[in-house]
């Protein structure tokens, strides 16, 4: 996959994972961390043998990029959380 389309892929995962944490941060902010949990979506999945996630509109590359999309809106938030109370 080149990285035009992994930023894509990485753009869309993090607006989906947005809204299923209903998280609160800005947009410009969720496609940052949905394109870096896009990459270590794709960086783990890259160490576990026979998972292909080469192709754009392959069903496993969109739920590898929503996985690692959500992992790290799912720290994000909880470092955010700390440093407000």
């Amino acid at each position: 996959m080149g990285w035009f389309s992994f930023l894509i892929l990485g753009i869309i995962a993090g607006v989906i994972a947005k809204l299923i944490l209903r998280q609160k941060a800005g947009w410009f902010l969720t496609i940052i961390l949905g394109v870096l949990g896009a990459m270590v979506g794709g960086w783990i999945a890259g160490l576990i043998p026979g998972i292909g996630y080469e192709n754009f509109w392959s069903i496993q590359s969109w739920l590898i990029a929503i996985a690692g999309a959500l992992v790290v809106l799912f720290v994000f938030g909880l470092i955010t959380r700390r440093r407000k109370a």
